[in-house]
């Protein structure tokens, strides 16, 4: 690995210091670091890159933050599936499992290239107007279809591999892979399922019928959901980042990404470590 993408938390008040560092730490071993644009600018820097430009160039990517800005560089990263090592700056992450004090011990490793790495599945998500795509999202987490604050329940047909499931009542639903079954869908009383496993889960938002439970389906499934409402605000996010409005009678469809995020393990943690860290397990 000769060059490396540098991406930080945007407003964070370690990360521009801890950025410096990092950045110092890698030209010092002669590596040549692309910086993103808001990084670059905070340190005064005049060559930069935005951020949809370094997976291009970079054998490696750095991302000093959260979960949440390791999502966002993910989607960036996209299709050339470069290796990713997330740093920690606040609480441990589910996703960044690297702490600041560890970051420049895992760089060693990481640099001789003893590391290993986890292949995350991730998630397409199409939307269709009239039988015509009109946007396409690829998810690491997942992709949920929401109510505003004065919308009503919203009736959802939906379908596994053109076989019709039910028309959930809910004010939502999301469709979430193994990553994101510790984000949203957790929340929303779903499983949490293994990173390795090869599936999908389909979870109601506060449905309508209590018989209404999340649904684990293959990753080979093809998911079709079918908004039916008439002047309702509904929308359609990905990775509770980006996404849309819908409108009744637009269809989504989701199914398993051809591209992969690849994140590289913490050499001291596994994942079960993380989920007792995370969930305080154990503890009373």
């Amino acid at each position: 690995m000769k060059r490396v993408g540098l991406y930080a938390k945007k407003h964070h008040p370690d990360a521009v210091g801890f950025g410096r560092e990092v950045m110092n730490w890698l030209q010092e071993r002669g590596l040549e670091v692309f910086l993103e644009e808001d990084l670059a600018k905070s340190l005064g820097l005049v060559r930069n890159y935005v951020d949809s430009e370094i997976p291009e160039r970079a054998d490696l990517i750095i991302v000093l933050g959260g979960d949440g800005t390791l999502i966002s560089v993910a989607r960036h990263v996209g299709a050339r599936m470069k290796p990713i090592l997330g740093v920690n700056l606040g609480s441990l992450g589910f996703l960044t499992e690297i702490t600041q004090s560890e970051t420049f011990a895992t760089l060693e490793r990481v640099l001789a290239g003893d590391f290993t790495v986890s292949s995350r599945m991730m998630l397409d998500a199409v939307v269709l107007r009239g039988g015509r795509e009109v946007a396409r999202f690829v998810v690491l987490n997942d992709a949920v279809i929401n109510k505003g604050a004065l919308a009503r329940i919203i009736d959802m047909e939906t379908s596994v591999d053109g076989v019709y499931l039910t028309n959930f009542k809910a004010d939502g639903l999301i469709v979430a892979t193994p990553t994101g079954s510790t984000a949203y869908n957790l929340a929303a009383g779903g499983p949490i399922i293994y990173p390795g496993l090869n599936c999908l889960v389909i979870s109601p938002i506060c449905p309508h019928m209590l018989t209404n439970r999340p649904l684990i389906v293959s990753d080979r499934a093809v998911i079709r959901i079918e908004v039916k409402f008439e002047d309702q605000h509904v929308v359609l996010t990905a990775d509770g980042q980006v996404g849309m409005p819908l409108k009744g009678g637009d269809v989504v469809e989701l199914r398993r990404s051809e591209v992969r995020t690849l994140l590289i393990k913490s050499p001291t943690k596994d994942y079960f470590s993380v989920l007792r860290a995370k969930l305080r397990w154990g503890e009373r």
